[in-house]
């Protein structure tokens, strides 16, 4: 996905575990940061930063059930964008691997998964 594509809608298939209460996600590239992007919600006010798997974690690719797939729209995995939560610190940023996004770039349709967190880890340290 381009950061030109980035400035979307999202509808997800269904809410997003703890933020249940919120709805009109918005999906907005952050300028000189390609695959970089911010997801925010008008009501209530919610900002969080997502990480295109694809750009920072190239060897990040869990499976994406059938099921799934048929939900966004898509006919394979391949044509899904896999985003990630990064959680900014101080200290360092990390990311939720164990919960990724998984979008329609075409249609901003998306739906978080949520993967066995021993395999994988719900705060990565992000590289530089």
């Amino acid at each position: 996905m381009s950061t030109a594509q980035a400035s979307r809608e999202l509808s997800f298939t269904a809410p997003m575990p703890g933020l249940e209460a919120s709805a009109g996600f918005a999906l907005r590239g952050i300028d000189g940061a390609p695959g970089l992007y911010a997801m925010e919600s008008a009501s209530p006010r919610i900002r969080m930063f997502l990480a295109e798997a694809a750009v920072y974690l190239p060897d990040y690719a869990p499976a994406i059930p059938r099921t799934t797939l048929e939900d966004l729209g898509l006919d394979r995995a391949e044509l899904a964008t896999t985003l990630v939560v990064v959680n900014p610190t101080p200290e360092k940023t990390t990311v939720n691997l164990a919960a990724p996004i998984v979008l329609n770039p075409e249609t901003g349709r998306c739906t978080q998964l949520l993967l066995d967190s021993k395999e994988y880890p719900l705060r990565a340290e992000l590289s530089a």
